[in-house]
């Protein structure tokens, strides 16, 4: 297998790769949103040795949630991420994978609960944030690094701003110390076309402060997958993906797809199979995360998946004409 830089024409632009890429895997994370964060130690474990296995630069192993917004009687021990539950888990990570959190603006103690890197396992905090929130993102980015801590901005529903909004908050997020600003299709309401402008946005103001740019997608259209390839065939180097799609709702870009795609050869998809058989699919029918009607209907309408989640939960969820008018009468409201 050659690197970009060594071959040329036509064919080595399929089957070459590009050295930047960092691949983070999210499936505990961001699966927590169908679970309360319920995974046990067993399915955590199966995901982390799958991810050392097959080369994957990081894993997210859950959110740094504030216990004062989320109860801990109620949520998993991965909402929280505390370092015993980490280091029970995972040790001391004596491998090449790096650890993620992410702390969600306004809903994190972040000044406590993310203790100096010098006392953590982790490696990256990722702050996920609305455009309003940025001024608070700013300072959680800072905490963080100061820590001694990797840090990325993911921007949420930007599917949903404004672009003269969006341009004044890239300008301000990529002034920060963290390494790479995310592009996240929350609602899975993006096209390729969109994202290859979107990406290029956030290029042209990252490329100044030297920083990355990174792809969170879900699926509710079926283009998870196909906007990551574009995005990364835009420019973008950190790509999310979830084992099997595991994620909120519709899910993400299946990993097993992305690191096929990618052709780098430090990357193997056989142990993500593994964990895929083992222990993410059995866990399918009880959490029902994937493609589906529903979930298209709210991703056409570029809105939260709030609403298909629950008629999927529901007695009438077979009733795909009703979920229709439903949501289209309170569009029209």
């Amino acid at each position: 297998m050659q690197n970009t830089t060594e071959t040329s024409g036509f064919a080595g632009r399929w089957v070459s790769y590009r050295e930047d890429i960092k691949v983070l895997d999210c499936t505990i994370r961001d699966g927590g949103l169908m679970n309360d964060s319920h995974f046990d130690d067993k399915t955590v474990k199966s995901v982390y040795n799958a991810c050392v296995e097959a080369g994957i630069d990081y894993m997210e192993v859950g959110y740094k949630a504030s216990k004062k917004v989320f109860a801990r009687d109620r949520y998993g021990a991965w909402r929280f991420s505390d370092e015993a539950d980490l280091r029970r888990v995972l040790g001391d990570n004596p491998s090449n994978l790096k650890i993620s959190v992410m702390a969600d603006a306004e809903k994190t103690d972040y000044h406590t609960d993310i203790l100096p890197k010098s006392e953590s396992v982790i490696d990256l905090v990722r702050v996920a944030c609305y455009i309003h929130q940025i001024p608070i993102a700013l300072d959680m980015v800072k905490d963080a690094t100061d820590k001694g801590y990797e840090t990325c901005i993911n921007l949420m529903s930007v599917s949903n701003v404004q672009e003269r909004e969006l341009d004044c908050a890239l300008e301000l997020v990529t002034q920060c110390d963290a390494k790479a600003i995310y592009l996240v299709d929350s609602f899975g309401a993006l096209y390729s076309e969109q994202i290859d402008y979107l990406v290029n946005k956030y290029l042209h103001y990252a490329r100044a402060t030297g920083k990355e740019v990174g792809l969170h997608m879900h699926n509710n259209l079926q283009l998870g997958f196909a906007n990551t390839i574009q995005g990364i065939i835009s420019g973008a180097n950190y790509l999310d993906a979830t084992f099997a799609g595991l994620g909120r709702g519709a899910g993400n870009c299946p990993m097993e797809l992305l690191l096929r795609f990618l052709h780098n050869p430090k990357y193997n998809v056989r142990p993500v199979l593994k964990s895929i058989q083992e222990a993410i699919e059995p866990m399918r029918e009880k959490l029902g995360w994937g493609f589906s009607v529903p979930y298209m209907l709210t991703g056409f309408l570029n809105r939260h998946p709030r609403s298909a989640i629950k008629w999927n939960a529901s007695e009438e969820k077979d009733d795909l004409v009703a979920f229709y008018d439903k949501i289209i009468v309170e569009e029209e409201a």
